[in-house]
């Protein structure tokens, strides 16, 4: 009778122990695409598999100059972490002026309160990145779109407030800013759109009113008959909106420097200025007022007042708002923001009858879904300034230090 209790209690061991390998190995498996039942799509958030344990990805642990990223083999792959997140495995990265400015500090009082968990104030390390085009490996259970299923060729943003970015192998992000990649473009193109045009389309359709209501609120578009002046024509933010405009049926007239004319009317502008010939700047002033005068250069709204024509609207994406309150702390900061804009559009609306307003990048899904749809016409192609290795991400960072770009500098994984 005793052996036998101890043999039942070992058969019991045996089947305990095997039921608890069973379920580790399913809470760790990623099954290949293709290769699921239809309800097992949808994976609840999870551990990635012991392979994808660990990254290469840039990381900087203060802030500075372009020193201060260092790269690492064996950084922490993000974890899906609400339902609605997916995590893709990156191709191709791209570097914009904000990744800069994040480096030197921008914005740091306001992002770090609402990067940081609740309770935890640890500021570093920081990943940047902004875009990118890559392929779907996992995704949470509330992610129900048919088009985002295992294994698609993505393109995607990175809200500027999250961290990790997209300077790494793997990055997390909300469904929301995830879309099926253009078939027409390839990663390093799918790479090179959203950010920058999804800026260029904030600034027009939600701060600008370009489309009305249905403009902001759909994938819309509009603005047919308009007429609008993009300063700064030649850069990542600019080439996008003048192509964004010219789809519409909008007049467009831009600036650029003197070699980069060509190129920037070749993108569809009506008229094309070099800002350094102030001869030809007079010239702006015939087809003066203008609805919009949209600021892709970086003068900031006290610029405004000083242009010899006038315009109904003048919305730049370098506001002080970030600044003022890194420089002067959340209170104050938010009192000089309304001081500086008030006192700039008294100043606009006195000189130049219009107002000034500040543009922002909005990762909205209906303004990815108006970026595809230009891509799908044909209406739309994102110019490459240059490429770097992975390896090279601080030379991609001296590039968009350099300045006078043309188009984006993208990053290969």
């Amino acid at each position: 009778m005793q052996s036998t209790g101890c043999n039942g209690v070992s058969w019991l061991r045996q089947c305990v122990l095997q039921a608890a390998r069973r379920n580790y190995a399913a809470s760790v498996n990623v099954t290949p695409a293709g290769s699921m039942g239809k309800e097992e799509q949808h994976l609840p958030p999870a551990t990635p598999t012991k392979s994808l344990e660990k990254m290469r990805g840039w990381q900087m642990h203060s802030y500075g100059d372009i020193d201060e990223l260092l790269l690492s083999d064996n950084l922490k792959t993000p974890q899906i972490r609400s339902s609605n997140e997916c995590l893709v495995r990156v191709r191709t990265t791209a570097v914009n002026p904000i990744d800069l400015a994040m480096l030197r500090g921008y914005g740091a009082t306001v992002l770090n309160k609402l990067r940081c968990q609740p309770g935890d104030g640890i500021e570093f390390p920081l990943t940047l990145g902004r875009e990118f085009c890559g392929e779907l490996v996992q995704k949470g259970m509330a992610v129900t779109s048919e088009a985002l299923k295992l294994g698609a060729r993505v393109w995607g943003v990175v809200p500027v407030h999250a961290s990790p970015g997209a300077h790494a192998e793997y990055v997390a992000v909300p469904s929301s800013c995830l879309a099926p990649a253009p078939k027409l473009l390839d990663d390093s193109e799918a790479a090179s759109v959203l950010y920058a045009g999804l800026t260029a389309w904030s600034g027009l359709y939600i701060t600008g009113g370009l489309g009305g209501v249905c403009g902001a609120t759909t994938s819309a578009g509009g603005g047919a008959h308009k007429r609008v002046l993009v300063l700064g024509g030649s850069g990542g933010v600019g080439t996008l909106a003048i192509q964004i405009l010219k789809s519409q049926g909008a007049q467009v007239l831009a600036t650029c420097s003197e070699n980069a004319v060509e190129m920037v009317r070749g993108l569809g502008a009506d008229f094309v200025v070099d800002y350094k010939n102030s001869e030809a700047m007079d010239e702006l002033c015939k087809y003066a007022p203008y609805d919009i005068v949209l600021d892709c250069a970086g003068h900031g709204g006290a610029h405004a007042a000083d242009l010899k024509f006038d315009y109904r609207q003048y919305i730049t994406f370098s506001s002080p708002l970030l600044a003022n309150i890194d420089q002067q702390g959340l209170g104050l900061g938010a009192i000089k923001n309304m001081v500086d804009l008030v006192q700039t559009n008294v100043k606009s609306l006195t000189q130049r009858g219009g107002l000034v307003k500040w543009g922002f990048f909005n990762p909205a899904p209906h303004g990815i879904a108006f970026l595809q749809q230009l891509v799908r016409q044909r209406k739309l192609t994102p110019l490459i300034d240059s490429s770097f290795g992975f390896e090279d991400m601080p030379k991609a960072f001296e590039r968009m230090k350099s300045g006078h770009l043309r188009g984006k500098i993208v990053v290969k994984l």
